[in-house]
Formats: structure tokens, sequence, C-alpha cells
């Protein structure tokens, strides 16, 4: 009772503060709703992209990782921490110098209206599709373990879901489609204080546990028993092997930090470019610490269920399996709603960017080109709340899923190397047409598609009847990973295939007129005079790590 108490006492806190901090704002708007009026600040900034980014995807999918594989898998967050000094120093600067709420607008403005609708068309299709369900599916099983709903009101497992994903997302809904984006951002920064606070707790708990009450020993015994599981260099097995930091890598992080709707959209709203450039930095630096989140408990459940201290099912039940075993039962509630505020942030973030994609870049653009601001926030929201009833539907049945993490990164490819190529070709170059930005975005998808779905499935499966006839003793693993290239490098060979398609389509047939960057003057464009030395620093200090733990 103390903690459902906690929970709802919490949650409420969050709600009111989040109502007090908004309630002046005009979202009557494009940039009162869309981008919070352009007011938030270095602080807010971090925070929102903290809990944008860290939700229960990555908290339960990275930990099941790591239980499976050990700290290597730690490059989806320590690799992030570059991507936004890259962002804060080259791409934030040219996106608020053109005044942008969308990212989609600067491909309007570099090649033509169309090639800015289709972005936004993939966008939407990877955030309904996939990336929606996938937070509310992950985040009800968080929820629904922590309080045992199923026992808890007497349903099943199935029926406890079903609850679960539509409390989730009916409430994330309420904060993305009527609070807009300053109401999203607001609740994410005092959640995300809640969030490093809950988050460290429970491997700290679980090393106590470990180490007899002593946090040092206990330490020491993983490191001492579990060698393997702190080594950072992966192989070509694995599911982050060491090259693909170099190749694919790189790149999604590029694009996830640095052109993603959802996670740029809150650098959009900055006051000035000072403050969002200290926000990336800041939100950099607290990717740094991201794995004593979101790798450590996996890595202490790994050992816990080796010695048989933790009964633990498949690798994404690790997670919570620990928090049940190590977690203090008077925390509960309070972790609970720092973990649902996770939920709800990556939820209504999400939603909160596709409300904006949909106002901004196709009704306002297609629908009804003489409609007021106030007609785009509300057809906007109209869109959002029908785009949330779609996810709700879906999410429960991702229950097949081997892996949350795995499957999330690896169809988002879909969307975003295609989308990063041409906003690359957008910057580096002043003469490629828009036809070439068309044809990257369709080529892209699709020779993705065929080689995910399609090429790499054949290719294993004809790997593994060759072993099989063989008569050898193989390992499976060892097979598919060797059967086709990781699809981190499938997607570095296709970013290279795709800028070289436009590049060569822009030599035989140019622009007319070179491209020139157009200056709104919307917002003041003075750089933080400490960017570069700050974002330095972090670059050195994400090296360090990976050569201590090799």
């Amino acid at each position: 009772m103390i903690g459902i108490i906690s929970f709802v006492g919490f949650t409420i806190l969050v709600a009111v503060i989040s109502w007090s901090a908004t309630r002046k704002t005009n979202e009557n708007t494009s940039e009162g709703y869309f981008l919070g009026g352009r007011s938030l600040t270095a602080g807010v900034i971090a925070g929102s992209l903290l809990l944008t980014n860290l939700s229960t995807e990555q908290i339960v999918g990275l930990n099941g990782a790591a239980f499976s594989e050990g700290i290597l898998v730690m490059a989806w967050e320590t690799l992030a921490a570059i991507a936004m000094v890259v962002t804060a120093i080259f791409l934030l600067p040219r996106y608020l110098k053109s005044g942008l709420i969308t990212i989609p607008q600067f491909l309007a403005e570099r090649f033509d209206t169309t090639t800015k609708t289709l972005t936004s068309i993939l966008f939407l299709s990877g955030y309904a599709i996939v990336l929606l369900p996938t937070i509310l599916y992950s985040g009800s099983l968080a929820i629904s373990g922590m309080f045992d709903i199923p026992s808890l009101l007497g349903v099943s497992k199935e029926v406890a879901l079903w609850i679960c994903v539509w409390s989730i997302g009916i409430i994330g809904s309420i904060y993305a489609v009527f609070g807009g984006l300053k109401a999203v951002a607001v609740s994410d920064a005092i959640n995300a204080i809640g969030l490093l606070i809950g988050g460290i707790l429970i491997p700290v708990f679980g090393l106590l546990y470990i180490g007899e009450n002593n946090l040092v020993n206990g330490i020491q015994i993983l490191q001492n028993q579990i060698p393997n599981h702190f080594n950072a260099i992966g192989s070509s097995s694995a599911s982050v092997p060491f090259m693909t930091i170099f190749t694919g890598m790189m790149l999604v992080q590029i694009f996830y930090w640095g052109t993603n709707q959802q996670i740029i959209q809150r650098a959009l709203g900055a006051k000035n470019l000072k403050e969002g450039q200290k926000g990336l930095l800041l939100g950099a630096f607290i990717k740094i610490l991201g794995p004593l989140i979101v790798v450590l408990p996996g890595v202490v459940a790994y050992y816990m269920s080796s010695q048989g201290m933790l009964n633990v099912g498949a690798s994404d039940e690790a997670y919570g399996a620990l928090v049940k075993r190590v977690l203090p039962k008077e925390f509960i509630g309070f972790f609970a709603a720092v973990l649902f505020g996770a939920i709800l942030s990556s939820f209504n973030s999400v939603l909160n960017s596709s409300v904006t994609l949909f106002g901004i870049d196709i009704y306002k653009e297609h629908l009804e080109p003489k409609a007021n601001e106030k007609e785009v926030v509300k057809y906007g929201k109209s869109f959002g709340i029908i785009l949330a009833i779609i996810a709700m539907f879906i999410a429960p049945f991702l229950s097949s899923l081997k892996s949350i993490f795995a499957y999330l990164q690896q169809v988002n490819g879909v969307y975003s190397i295609p989308i990063l190529t041409i906003i690359f070709v957008g910057f580096v170059t002043k003469r490629v047409p828009a036809i070439a930005a068309k044809i990257g975005l369709i080529t892209g998808s699709l020779l993705y598609i065929i080689s995910e779905f399609i090429l790499r499935p054949s290719f294993i499966k004809s790997a593994l009847e060759r072993a099989k006839a063989s008569g050898e003793i193989f390992n499976e693993t060892i097979v598919k990973a060797e059967a086709y290239p990781h699809f981190l490098h499938i997607m570095a060979i296709l970013f290279l295939l795709n800028t070289l398609i436009m590049l060569f389509i822009g030599i035989v047939h140019p622009k007319q007129k070179a491209y020139e960057q157009k200056e709104s003057k919307q917002v003041d464009v003075t750089p933080w005079r400490y960017t570069k030395l700050v974002g330095g620093c972090i670059c050195i200090t994400v090296i360090l790590i990976y050569y201590y733990f090799s």
C-alpha cells in the first residue's frame, strides 16, 4: 500500500508542477505548442533529452543484453555522447539559424516540399508502427511486474498487459496532446532527477547484496568471477561487434541525436544557441554515466543468476527480477513512479513530435494551406489522438519478441539511414537536386528492407543447413553472425551507396541555382564559448572508458 501511495503521490506532483510551469505559455501558436515558446533552458533540455531517450525499452532491453553479453552493449550509451557533441557543434547552429520547427522543414528549404513530405511520412510510419508500440509494451511489462498487476486485479498476464498499455497510453497522450512540448519537457526534467537517483540505486543495492553490505567487495567479486562480462570489445558474433563502432553505430547515433525529430525538438525549443549547446553537452555527460543504469544492473543480475541468487527466465526479465530482489519495499513506489515517468516521457515525446510533423509538414502544407496557427495545432492534436490509439492496439501483440532492444534498433534502419543520408548530402553540397533526395529516400528504405528481411534470413537459413549437414558440432550464434554482415555494417554500406548515388545525380543533373541557407533571426545564434572545449573533453572521456575496459 505504501508503494502505491508513493507512486500516485510522485506522479501527481510531477503533473502539478508541469501544469504550473506551462499554464502561461500560449499554446495556440506553432512555436508555443510545438517548441514551448522557444524558452527552454539548458537544464530542461538535458533532462528532457535524457528522459525522451531513456525509457523501459532502453532500461529493460539493454540490461537484458548486458545480462547475456556484458558491458560491450554500453556502446549504445557511451557513443551517444560523441553524437551529441557533434550535434551541439555542427548541426544545432544551422538548425537555429534557419528558425526550424521540424527537421523536414530544412529539407523543404534545401530540396523541395515533396522531399519534406516523404521524410515526414517516413518518420511518422516509424513512430506509429515501431517506436510508440515498443515503448508502451516494454513499459507495461515493467509496471505490471513491479506491482504484480495480475494478482492485484485478479486477471491474467495478457489482460494486465492490455490494462497497463491503455493506462500509460491515455495518460501519456494527455501530456503530449494537450500539454504541448513545454509540459513534456518540464515533466521530463523532474523525472530525470528521479530516474538518475532511482536508476543508480538498483545496481548499488545489487552490489551491496553480492558483497554482503560492502559495495567495493561487490564490485571486486563481479570483476573476479565474471571477467568476460567486463570486456567492452565485442567479437564478430556479439550483438555489437567492435568494428561496428566505426561504421553503422556512429551513423545511428548521429541520426538519433542530430536529426531525429523526437530528440532534436528539445534543442530546437532552446531560448538561444548557448542554452541549446549547454543542454546537449550536459546531456552528453549524463549519457557517459548511462551504463550505470542500463548496463551494470544486467551484469549484476547475470552473476546473481549464475550463483542461484536470482531466478531469470528470458534475458529481458533480468532487470525486473533484480529490482524485485534487491530494492527495499519502501523504495518500490518511488522507483515505479520514476520508471512510469520515463515511460510517459518517451511515449509523449514521440507523440508530441508526431503531432508536430503532421501539423506543420502535412496538414498545413497539403491539407489546408490557408489554416491559421490555431487550426494547425487543433488538427495536429486530433492526429496525435488517432496515432496513440493505433499504438495502444499494436503494443500488446509485441509479446512474441525475443529481444525488445534488438528489434527496435534493427527495424529503425528502414527510415534512419535514408533520412540521415539526404540531410547529410543536403548540408555538405549546394547543387545536388531534389530528385536525388527522393531517390535516396526510396532506394535507402527498399535496399535495407531487402537486405534485412529477405536476404539475411535466407543466408542464415542456408548457413545453418550447411552446418547441420556437415555433421560437426557448431555454435549457432557464430554461424548466424558469419552468414551475413551485421546490420550496423549494412547501414554504413547503404549510407555510402546512397550518398554516392545522390552525388552522381548531382554531377549529371545539378541544380541551376546553388543552395544558400536562409537566416531567420528568430533565435540568438551566438555560440557558447566553451562548446568545443567541453565537447572535446567528453569525447576523450569516452575513449578512455573504452581503453580501460578493453
